[in-house]
């Protein structure tokens, strides 16, 4: 598809410069955080436990913006933390996760027969176990930390890329382009690289996109059951759980953090929404 049939369907696309813009927006805030961050994230005030918001006590947007949790801390500064470490782990899983199933993915579909067998079978087996429950056992052996959070996570993850890339290579390595390729006497690995994983890129990139938002969906409640990061380190997930007491008391706790991790999700959803679309072969507009 030529570049500027692509960016014509991209300014066509409401879901797309929807999900792109609030993104953007989300993305930058969480990011330039520590330029303008109010108060430590970790810094706990007992004596302004469970504050209101400033704008609905009427006294404007001052120290607290959106009140304080139940240890006093500053909700608003722990919101962008938290941003930054869901978006970290999200970032770090795809990534990760795209990489090892694609590669598997690859060698499946490309040379078939045992491999493809051997490989499938155990993509079988992780797709039998649900992503939170596998995630939480693993967690529950390795202890809690980021780094075994990301790694279980990716663990939990890669079938889905590997199958995606399977199921396009088995549909293209038949194609007249890959049996020249054979037929010249390029080696197996270059015909890969040069040949069928350009054509896979596509179906990558929108999984990519739509897998952000799950598995800040999947952190959020690992977190939630304090099995994802760690405290004192700030969470959507355990902002929600340490609040979920103070519901009829102190909303703000709950839905401030629960509105953020929504909109996130929603944009991630919207935007590989609108990439499926943009690349949809059956779109003639």
């Amino acid at each position: 598809m030529k570049l500027d049939a692509i960016l014509r369907r991209m300014k066509k696309s409401k879901l797309f410069l929807i999900g792109l813009i609030g993104l953007i927006l989300i993305v930058g805030v969480c990011l330039l955080s520590p330029l303008f961050m109010p108060h430590d994230p970790n810094q706990a005030t007992l004596a302004k436990r469970l504050s209101e918001p400033d704008w609905f006590s009427g006294g404007g947007l001052g120290g607290n913006p959106f009140g304080t949790d139940p240890l006093g801390r500053d909700v608003l500064s722990r919101l962008l933390e938290g941003g930054r470490v869901s978006l970290l782990i999200s970032v770090s899983v795809v990534v990760i996760s795209s990489l090892i199933g694609t590669l598997v993915g690859l060698f499946a579909g490309y040379f078939g027969g045992v491999v493809d067998r051997l490989l499938m079978r155990i993509c079988d087996m992780l797709m039998a176990i649900p992503a939170l429950i596998l995630a939480i056992c693993v967690v529950a052996v390795l202890g809690t930390n980021l780094f075994n959070l990301i790694a279980t996570l990716c663990i939990a993850s890669w079938v889905t890329s590997a199958r995606l890339v399977r199921a396009t290579v088995l549909s293209i390595r038949g194609k007249e382009y890959v049996l020249a390729a054979r037929v010249m006497g390029m080696k197996n690995g270059t015909i890969i690289m040069k040949e069928v994983l350009p054509n896979t890129l596509t179906p990558i990139l929108i999984s990519c996109t739509q897998r952000f938002g799950s598995t800040i969906l999947v952190e959020a409640s690992m977190s939630y059951l304090g099995m994802g990061v760690p405290v004192p380190t700030p969470s959507w997930g355990n902002m929600i759980s340490d609040g979920r007491e103070y519901l009829a008391t102190a909303p703000w706790v709950v839905i401030i953090p629960g509105v953020a991790l929504m909109l996130t999700v929603l944009c991630f959803n919207f935007l590989g929404d609108g990439l499926r679309d943009i690349f949809d072969p059956k779109n003639t507009d």
